[in-house]
């Protein structure tokens, strides 16, 4: 069931990608193609079998992990960017970009390198599983780096929450609307990841099902804007939501 999920995902952001390379080309909606490699590649690292592989050739100590982190950090970012002058939420584009989202990022950037480095990485181990029955400081630690990596995307999510609530609510296009609840979806489960380390263990495949249907939403509904888009003109729609000015 898991590996299904997982290669789902990975089949539908990677057609979604593909499908907007020719827009890409022609220098429209780049970013959007760029969340998309993103979250493509993302999901790819976060499967065993290439994970392996990938981590293998780089020396077999985890760094593929490290990789991915900072993979999903510049798509929820890009995403962030993208629904937040899409929508208008100039506040929330202000969180992200301004002072407190930049120095969010550095330090959970900062923080994840760290811990990183300070754990013993040694023998491929797709999300570092094999790394939380060693020694008790270790697998402190691996509880620690998780953590941090999962800091900022949960904090891009509260951000982009309200204004994707606001858009549901609205007068929009159904196709808009619909895409702002994906979002929204996906802006809670993310959140919902800070709170692993308290899940019972017989609460694994959970942890499988938030991860994947975060990505699923995000990759869904920034198409369906897409979509919007295209029928609805060039320039979209565009909400003017209660947080901006």
């Amino acid at each position: 069931m898991i590996e299904i999920l997982q290669w789902s995902t990975l089949t539908v952001s990677g057609l979604v990608a593909v499908a907007r390379v020719p827009s890409a080309l022609r220098g429209r909606n780049r970013t959007l193609f760029y969340i998309f490699a993103l979250l493509t590649l993302a999901t790819l690292l976060s499967i065993e079998a290439p994970y392996l592989a990938i981590d293998q050739a780089l020396g077999g100590v985890n760094a593929t992990n490290l990789l991915l982190r900072y993979v999903i950090f510049a798509a929820i970012f890009f995403v962030g960017i993208r629904i937040t002058r899409g929508f208008g939420a100039d506040d929330a584009y202000r969180m992200l970009t301004g002072r407190i989202g930049m120095a969010v990022l550095a330090l959970t950037s900062l923080t994840v390198l760290v811990v990183f480095l300070m754990m013993d990485t040694a023998g491929s181990s797709a999300g570092l599983v094999a790394m939380t029955g060693e020694d008790d400081g270790n697998a402190l630690l691996v509880q620690y780096y998780g953590a941090a990596g999962r800091a900022y995307p949960a904090y891009v999510s509260l951000v982009l929450l309200p204004a994707m609530v606001l858009a549901v609510r609205s007068t929009l296009p159904a196709l808009v609307r619909i895409a702002a609840f994906l979002l929204g979806v996906g802006s809670v489960a993310i959140p919902l990841t800070l709170l692993f380390p308290f899940y019972p263990p017989s609460w694994g495949p959970a942890t499988f099902l938030i991860n994947y249907t975060a990505i699923l939403c995000f990759v869904v509904g920034l198409a369906l804007i897409a979509v919007a888009r295209l029928r609805h003109g060039r320039g979209g729609p565009r909400l003017r939501t209660s947080t901006a000015k």
